[in-house]
Parts: C-alpha cells; structure tokens; sequence
C-alpha cells in the first residue's frame, strides 16, 4: 500500500501518517522530519537547507529529491508520504523515480483544515523558531501557492479524497481507513 498525505501545515499529517504506518506496517516518510535531522546534525545537505526551514520556505526541489530519493525506493512495497511531495514539479519528479519500479502513489489524502484551526495549532505546539505568528501566516501562503495545486495533480492521476481534519484523531483516523478499505476493494490492493 503507498499513500500519500496532503495538507497544510498542522492539519494533522504527522499523527495520522504514523497510525496508518504503524495500522498496515508500511513505511512511514515524513520530509520534514528528514530535514530536520540533516539540519541537527548538520550535515552538508542540512546547512544548504537550514535558512529555508527556519523562514518557512520550501526547500529547492533538487535538495529534497537528494534527501527522499532513497528512503522512497527502499520503501517501494510500501510506504506513507507525509510532506512530500509539496509542489507539482515535485510530485512529477517522484513520479519518473517510483513508476519504473511499479511504485507510485495508490491514493492520494487530503486532510482539509480551516486556516484559523491551522494557526491555532500551530500556535499551541510552539516547536521552536519556525512557530512565531509570522512564519505559520508565510507557510501557510507557501502551502496555498505550491502545494495546493498538487490536489488536482492527484486528482487526476491517483485516486485522491479528502477528509474534514477538524474531526478527532480517532475519527479522522477511521475517515481515512473505511475510505483506504472501500478504494483496496475497488482496486484489488492492500
């Protein structure tokens, strides 16, 4: 099973990735939790893309290709993307990577949150320097600019749908397994 998650910044991505990772025993590959760990450790990919972390930029397509080429193609029988791909050009590039190897994206998940419900999220979880008002209110412009026209790229290529994100955890969860059960059916997956 390869699915991919698609929200805004606090929509809940990275709780529900690693629910379905730890529900279907997939892979479980967070962009931003790669990143992040290039920059603590501050390897050379980690210092090239630090400043755009911290501003709320997305990070040039060719570094994170770099960082997600591998853990991508090792996790071809299986996998959740959660932050990756953030741009069409991305997800095009994913895609000349995974469809040789017979391993694109099965259904694409949308987690749709209001943008007020966003900054208050990300407000409460105050993670470090990256969650000043300032750079949620720039990241949430980046994500209606770049990422947002990824839906219709889905839309058209993956079985995509969409799930109220305001819903609890639990609820958001068994939203997204009834509608990955009823789609494996359909399809002849698991």
């Amino acid at each position: 099973m390869r699915l991919l998650l698609i929200g805004a910044p606090g929509s809940g991505k990275g709780t529900q990735a690693e629910r379905l990772a730890g529900r279907y025993g997939i892979a479980h590959i967070s962009s931003g939790d790669l990143l992040r760990r290039h920059v603590r450790d501050q390897t050379s990919l980690g210092r090239r893309v630090k400043s755009y972390v911290a501003n709320g930029d997305l990070v040039p397509d060719s570094l994170v290709m770099d960082i997600l080429r591998k853990p991508v193609v090792a996790a071809a029988a299986g996998y959740v993307l959660d932050g990756f791909p953030r741009t069409v050009e991305q997800a095009e590039a994913a895609y000349a990577v995974v469809q040789p190897l017979g391993a694109e994206v099965q259904a694409a998940i949308h987690l749709e949150v209001p943008r007020e419900e966003l900054v208050r999220r990300l407000l409460a979880r105050g993670r470090g320097s990256d969650d000043t008002r300032a750079v949620i209110e720039h990241r949430l412009q980046v994500y209606m600019e770049k990422t947002v026209p990824l839906l219709g790229y889905y839309a058209g290529r993956e079985w995509m749908f969409t799930v109220d994100g305001t819903q609890s955890i639990d609820a958001v969860h068994q939203d997204i397994v009834g509608r990955i059960q009823r789609l494996a059916a359909l399809r002849s997956w698991t």
